[in-house]
């Protein structure tokens, strides 16, 4: 199940892309019922009773969002630090895309980001309503009463949010010291964004939420389509070239050699991608400019742009080491049947 219209459109004008202030309201309340959990990963069910006497920190998440896997780093090191003082980190999955609604992406999911954290899936938004939440990622933290003391939606805030972790640990524990304050080395796709060069905001590819679609031919929503890029695009806008049919919330090639391309102004291009619904990989490969990335290539293709499309996720396919300007990308894929559903930019 997608999020909700009219939550997804708050979120990436709150949520999602440069500019954005992480917000905050005001702490205060219990702690929400679990029982909506559609299933749990990593832990047998819990409740928020069962939770009383322990510190909470509860991370809500969808494995796809850039904007959460860079807070990774962080949550997962809380964890590891603190659980023997009485901390439990709580991962809440609620899906954005259809796709991660599957259970076995979201353990796919948690093996790649190494979390060992209880993990409620959330996949009719029992819990996310409950907590009255409308972020990826959001943090609650509650203290051992059961009651919220602190909110922290969006990236950042991450020395405040382990000072509030260390006060309610020392106001529940049992007198022993607690650990140093956590060091973050963050690497890869988990790497904190070039905020000073990011210009470049997040775009989804599907009819209901696109925008600055420049291809000549007016977008066909449901059926397949011939698609040309124009020779230049302006900042910010992207096109198809090839087959493709524009979906609600992806766009759905038909015929080996699409291709998407878009003018960006950013460190890194990520894109959210699946395969054919029979799982075969589909071979890509990505221009910067025209040419093969080099050493800008992302964690995703190699040198040459070569790369893999394999599951259901986001992919990085450029990090560019060096000084950031707007350039163009191109991704071009040798097999039918990719879906795109997101530009993410870092």
């Amino acid at each position: 199940m997608e999020a909700k219209p009219s939550l997804l459109d708050a979120i990436r004008e709150a949520v999602r892309g440069p500019g954005w202030a992480p917000g905050r309201r005001a702490p205060g309340g219990g702690m929400p019922s679990l029982e909506g959990a559609t299933g749990w990963l990593n832990s047998p069910p819990l409740t928020t009773d069962g939770l009383r006497g322990r510190v909470v920190a509860v991370d809500f998440w969808t494995y796809t969002c850039i904007n959460w896997l860079r807070t990774v780093p962080y949550v997962r090191a809380w964890d590891e630090a603190y659980r023997d003082a009485g901390l439990v980190v709580l991962g809440v999955h609620t899906p954005e895309f259809p796709f991660e609604q599957d259970a076995d992406n979201v353990r796919r999911a948690i093996q790649d980001r190494q979390i060992t954290y209880p993990v409620a899936v959330d996949n009719s938004y029992a819990i996310w309503t409950a907590f009255t939440n409308m972020y990826w990622p959001a943090l609650y933290v509650v203290d051992a009463t059961g009651n919220i003391r602190f909110h922290h939606f969006g990236e950042g805030a991450y020395e405040e949010s382990e000072r509030v972790i260390r006060q309610l640990l020392a106001e529940a524990g049992t007198g022993d010291p607690l650990p140093e304050p956590v060091t973050v080395d963050a690497r890869g796709i988990e790497a904190a964004a070039d905020w000073a060069d990011l210009r470049s905001a997040e775009n989804y590819l599907g009819a209901e939420r696109t925008e600055s679609f420049a291809s000549p031919e007016r977008a066909t929503t449901g059926a397949p389509r011939r698609y040309t890029a124009p020779s230049r695009l302006a900042s910010d806008q992207w096109a198809l070239a090839g087959e493709w049919t524009v979906q609600p919330d992806a766009v759905l090639l038909h015929e080996a050699g699409g291709r998407i391309t878009c003018r960006f102004s950013a460190r890194d291009v990520h894109l959210v991608m699946t395969p054919p619904a029979g799982g075969n990989p589909v071979l890509c490969g990505v221009r910067l400019d025209g040419q093969a990335p080099g050493a800008d290539h992302g964690d995703d293709v190699v040198d040459d742009g070569t790369g893999t499309v394999t599951e259901p996720r986001l992919y990085q396919l450029v990090r560019q080491r060096g000084p950031v300007t707007e350039r163009t990308f191109e991704i071009t894929f040798l097999d039918p049947g990719v879906r795109a559903f997101a530009f993410t930019f870092g």
